[in-house]
């Protein structure tokens, strides 16, 4: 059984009237090849004063993003095999392995997109399996981001019921680095092959609290966003907060 083997939904028609939980779902993120240590710091400061879910940070960063929210509620995630997914399973649990042991608790990677197209389904299950059973020794969650911009509709159907019977805890919509980020479409197709047993995850593209709520309400329970602090504050969080 999954980590996140109980999902929790939330109703959008309130999710808007309170700042706080909508922070509550979000993974505060900065995944760019270019982002420093001072914008790291940064991110991880405003996490903590708003609320924030965790921290997204690219792989070298986790060190230092776990330092600076240590003793706070706050999560540290970070990508594996990212953006394309293409490199050896091996490389990826290295990857994971290093992630979780420098404090990492949240995991995204990214499936074998070609290997799915291809109809590997062994490997791309496999793979999931091990990278969820590793994460899972180490107290983290795995989410497998299936890039649905790449995908087929039956492709995208396929890569979610892999990953219920790989056992992640979450399924997420894209890496926000191909030609389109989430969709609300995607997300309610997504929610309805994994039902209630895991998490969805939508990112990419998300900069309004509209948009948060389309997510919601399309069966999103994280999102991923690097306009975070915009969207609280469009919802009336202060900006001295």
């Amino acid at each position: 059984m999954s980590v996140n083997s109980s999902v929790i939904t939330h109703d959008p028609a309130t999710l808007l009237q309170d700042w706080h939980s909508v922070a509550s779902l979000i993974d505060h993120t900065l995944l760019s090849p270019s982002a420093t240590r001072s914008q790291v710091i940064a991110l991880c400061a405003e996490a903590v004063r708003y609320g924030f879910y965790s921290v997204m940070v690219n792989p070298a960063y986790v060190t230092l993003a776990a330092a600076q929210v240590h003793g706070s509620p706050v999560k540290v995630g970070t990508v594996i095999g990212f953006p394309l997914g293409a490199n050896l399973t091996v490389t990826k649990l290295a990857e994971a392995e290093a992630a979780a042991q420098n404090g990492a608790h949240d995991l995204d990677m990214v499936i074998n997109i070609g290997a799915l197209k291809s109809g590997d389904r062994v490997l791309v299950q496999t793979e999931m399996h091990s990278l969820a059973e590793l994460a899972h020794a180490h107290g983290a969650i795995l989410k497998v981001i299936i890039e649905n911009a790449l995908l087929s509709q039956e492709e995208k159907i396929l890569a979610c019921a892999l990953a219920v019977e790989a056992g992640v805890d979450f399924v997420k919509t894209s890496t926000g680095f191909a030609a389109s980020g989430a969709t609300a479409a995607d997300v309610a197709l997504m929610r309805g092959v994994v039902g209630h047993d895991i998490g969805v995850k939508a990112a990419g593209g998300i900069r309004t609290a509209a948009q948060v709520a389309e997510m919601v309400d399309a069966g999103a329970n994280r999102i991923g966003a690097s306009a975070s602090v915009a969207i609280v504050r469009e919802l009336g969080a202060p900006a001295d907060q």
